[in-house]
């Protein structure tokens, strides 16, 4: 079967830790919106009713709608083998991917402190404020418990001998977090030399990676997306 995608087209956001599962283990899915553009997946998110989804992104298998981007990889992990069955090792697995959505919403928030509605622009100020505290206490922070993660179990992969979705999402937050803050990415990287193996490995290892990076379907980091690169931001 093919699933059905919706995300905001243009960026990669958090719809961009689904697609990297997927295309690593080669599921079929349509980018809807990417597809339709973006009046068809708002016209599409007021025509719902019942279970409806808050945000995108949301997977459409056919048989249920499934939103939040940790709830949704739970779902492939389950449906295509992608995690391993033991109760500790997937309930473990789920717990990491939802500290990586921790993150990625406290890293949107350095540059909308204020409003999600409001411009950057608007709240430069307190975004300073917000990113310095971000860079010292809360990147070492998470960073330091993600790095302790890849040495839970021996083996190349968080899990082990075998990859899954959580080995693809920190691929993409450090790849996200180098874009946003290349200067405090420099300084920390030196403290967390697994989770920077981890990155290498996903982008040289799995086929299906490797291919969609050197595809024009995977979107480049933009100043619409999450990981935004602001200068007065960035710091060592």
């Amino acid at each position: 079967m093919t699933y059905k995608l919706w995300y905001w087209p243009g960026i990669q956001g958090r719809g961009e830790f689904v697609r990297l599962a997927m295309e690593a283990a080669g599921i079929a899915y349509q980018d809807c919106a990417r597809e339709r553009g973006a009046d068809a997946l708002v016209a599409l998110m007021h025509e719902m009713t019942g279970r409806t989804p808050y945000a995108p992104p949301f997977l459409d298998t056919g048989e249920m709608v499934i939103a939040q981007t940790a709830n949704i990889l739970l779902y492939l992990g389950e449906r295509h083998d992608l995690i391993p069955p033991a109760p500790a090792d997937r309930y473990w697995l789920h717990q990491v991917q939802l500290t990586i959505a921790d993150m990625v919403a406290e890293t949107h928030n350095v540059h909308h402190p204020i409003a999600g509605s409001r411009y950057y622009e608007e709240q430069k100020e307190p975004a300073k404020a917000y990113a310095e505290q971000f860079r010292e206490e809360r990147m070492p922070g998470f960073l330091g418990y993600f790095e302790a993660a890849t040495r839970a179990n021996e083996g190349d992969w968080l899990i082990g001998d075998r990859w899954t979705p959580a080995d693809t999402s920190l691929f993409q937050l450090v790849a996200g977090l180098r874009e946003m803050f290349p200067r405090r990415m420099h300084t920390l990287e030196k403290a967390m030399p697994g989770l920077i193996a981890l990155h290498d490995r996903v982008a040289a290892g799995l086929p299906g990676i490797k291919a969609y990076l050197d595809s024009d379907r995977r979107i480049a980091f933009n100043a619409d997306g999450i990981f935004r690169h602001y200068p007065k931001l960035d710091g060592t």
